[in-house]
């Protein structure tokens, strides 16, 4: 019963990782890096992304 209530966070940790990704990318950045920064800190990873300045 318990991974029916937790599955959904889950899918939406990935997703909003996926979307850190395209972020990043957009911003000059390694995606897959981002990727794996926002599977470890989830929304704090798409502050980080948001708020810092573009990659050269």
């Amino acid at each position: 019963m318990e991974t029916l209530i937790a599955a959904p966070f889950f899918v939406g940790w990935g997703t909003l990782a996926l979307i850190n990704a395209g972020l990043a990318q957009a911003k000059n950045r390694s995606g897959l890096a981002w990727f794996a920064i926002s599977l470890l800190l989830g929304p704090l990873g798409t502050l980080l992304v948001v708020v810092l300045p573009k990659g050269s």
